[in-house]
């Protein structure tokens, strides 16, 4: 039997994942399923870690971004994020993230 999926609200520059609408601000809503929702949380933690790594590194100011690994790992998590985003998302969800153009073609 297939995990029923409810409605939720992300919020990709906090990293919030709601099931309220009027809880705070959000960006994109999704239908998903708990395990899919504990991926996307895992995404969104990994990014946070991400973050301080980039923010302790800032002061190193020699590094170049397109030279630095975490940057890298932050660009390919975020990725991720919206791709599931994409698949889960509703329509407006979908095109909103089109519009973007961040996501590799398909097909």
């Amino acid at each position: 039997m297939a995990e029923q999926k409810k409605t939720y609200y992300i919020d990709v520059g906090h990293g919030q994942i709601s099931q309220s609408a009027t809880a705070s601000a959000w960006n994109f809503k999704i239908q998903a399923n708990d395990e899919e929702i504990i991926q996307l949380r895992e995404l969104f933690d990994q990014n946070y870690s991400t973050e301080w790594q980039n923010f302790f590194r800032a002061h190193v100011p020699y590094v170049q971004y397109h030279y630095d690994r975490e940057n890298d790992a932050y660009d390919n998590t975020i990725n991720q994020v919206y791709g599931m985003i994409y698949k889960l998302g509703d329509e407006e969800a979908r095109n909103h993230i089109e519009s973007m153009n961040i996501l590799p073609k398909q097909g």
